[in-house]
């Protein structure tokens, strides 16, 4: 089962595929294929949010739906009662007494959680039966676009944040139980400090905040007697939310319950602002509090935030400790999707050698890259300075990497550059091998990657361009493939 992503749901979950992915399995099956072995790999082709990188999530949640990967009785039952156009069965029951039969075999490379990662590059590769191999397409690019795109956001909206906290606040506004679920996991990965969503944070072990809404204040007579009765039933609670009326009175009555809190060995924790001028109110709420000599207290700030306007809420000298930020974390805005791509590369009759293969388009951001594919990171201090796509299954690649949409531009790295394979294995014949970085570890290593990208890739606005390319052999190899298909399209 799900064990530690999203264990309500019902496993396995081997159904969670598009049918395209069933009619092709069947179409191997019948073709005598079912030896036959292939390699996959899962990447994107642009940089989400116009940025400079992505941070690599949901690899755990694809682990989990790998391990448990199996049709049952049920779901066999289930593809017996569909039909194609002629209104016969769509599968032939041998093809589905087979399908209740196959146990997952594969082998799985991945980048690890927290990992900064950019266009062109696989994220994740697959090894194995072929049929296998297509059968697992569409979970994984649904387990791994949404969570990497969302750690993304979140990073970024970290990084705008300057290392004050940042609380994931989205659940109410998420797409579903499993899309508020895996945004509050992804997000925590991505840098946020805490959620609001307390079933995430059993789940996942991710810090829970929370205290009340203007539902509370206007249930009570006036403000001030809400704050009172707050404070009476939470004293170690107390961020007191103050714009129900008029903010500037809130804060001022904030203090006044802060007063008695102090009185009592307590301490007024907080005021949160949700509406307004979020830089005017902060910086008015600051004096207030400092003059009241409240100068622990923080101020923490809500109202569809994300990076751009906590970049500017700042650049206007806002006076905001914490950052509550919700509806365009979780729904990623204004991106929807990753728009990652799973791609054949090389396919093999069991005892022979590879047979690399490449798709071809009139877009050349679509032209697919073959070989088993590896990534090479190369790195100088602390500092990340290129990445190197190679072919693991051909000889120790060159230190030449070519720009795979613009091959004049091409640049050769020193030979006594330290580096890194990224892709490392997960799954070996279908099983689990070592344990996965945890959630803390995975969030800990995404501040360190990003804080190894040059501040020109960290920038929000046209940043500049990590170099990420093609190995010279593989870069030759792949063109002479593109030639040769096009040759061969050209003469039937």
């Amino acid at each position: 089962m799900l064990r530690s992503t999203v264990p309500f749901y019902r496993a396995p979950l081997s159904l969670l595929t598009d049918l395209y992915q069933l009619t092709m399995a069947y179409g191997y099956w019948r073709s005598g294929l079912v030896a036959r072995e292939a390699v996959f790999h899962l990447h994107f082709r642009k940089q989400p949010f116009g940025g400079g990188y992505a941070i690599a999530c949901g690899l755990a949640a694809a682990v989990d739906w790998l391990s448990s990967l199996r049709f049952t009785d049920d779901d066999v039952a289930y593809l017996a009662t569909l039909t194609g156009n002629d209104g016969n069965a769509l599968f032939a029951p041998e093809f589905l007494a087979w399908l209740g039969a196959m146990r997952f075999s594969c082998d799985i490379d991945a980048v690890p959680e927290g990992t900064a990662v950019f266009a062109q590059e696989p994220l994740l590769r697959v090894r194995g039966p072929l049929i296998q191999c297509q059968l697992i397409e569409t979970a994984l690019l649904d387990l791994i676009n949404f969570e990497t795109l969302i750690a993304t956001k979140a990073a970024r909206v970290c990084a705008a944040a300057q290392g004050e906290p940042v609380l994931e606040f989205g659940l109410r506004r998420a797409q579903g139980i499993d899309g508020a679920l895996t945004a509050s996991r992804a997000a925590y990965v991505g840098g946020c400090a805490a959620t609001s969503n307390v079933l995430a944070g059993r789940l996942f072990g991710v810090p829970v905040r929370g205290t009340h809404a203007h539902s509370w204040v206007m249930s009570f007579g006036d403000e001030l007697e809400a704050f009172r009765a707050y404070a009476d039933a939470m004293p170690n609670n107390c961020v007191f939310l103050v714009d129900t009326y008029d903010t500037l009175d809130g804060v001022r009555h904030a203090v006044d319950v802060g007063r008695l809190l102090r009185a009592k060995g307590h301490r007024l924790a907080g005021v949160r602002l949700d509406s307004g001028d979020l830089a005017y109110l902060s910086i008015e709420a600051r004096r207030i509090l400092d003059e009241a000599g409240f100068h622990d207290t923080t101020i923490v700030a809500s109202n569809d935030l994300d990076e751009r306007l906590i970049a500017s809420l700042k650049q206007q000298g806002a006076t905001i400790n914490v950052w509550g930020v919700g509806t365009r974390l979780v729904t990623a805005y204004d991106q929807p999707a990753l728009g990652g791509v799973y791609k054949l590369a090389a396919v093999r009759d069991p005892g022979g050698p590879w047979q690399y293969r490449v798709k071809l388009s009139e877009q050349a951001a679509k032209i697919s890259t073959p070989g088993v594919q590896q990534v090479r990171r190369y790195v100088q201090g602390d500092t990340f300075l290129a990445d190197l796509i190679w072919d693991s299954a051909g000889p120790e690649p060159t230190r030449t990497l070519v720009d795979t949409l613009d091959p004049t531009r091409q640049r050769t790295l020193a030979a006594d550059l330290a580096y890194e394979d990224l892709l490392v294995p997960v799954m070996r014949d279908g099983v689990a091998v070592g344990e996965l970085p945890d959630l803390h570890a995975a969030r800990a290593r995404t501040a360190k990657q990003v804080a190894s990208l040059h501040a020109g890739i960290r920038r929000f606005d046209n940043p500049h361009q990590y170099p990420v390319g093609l190995e010279k052999t593989l870069y030759d190899l792949r063109t002479r493939l593109i030639v040769e298909a096009r040759a061969r399209t050209a003469s039937e």
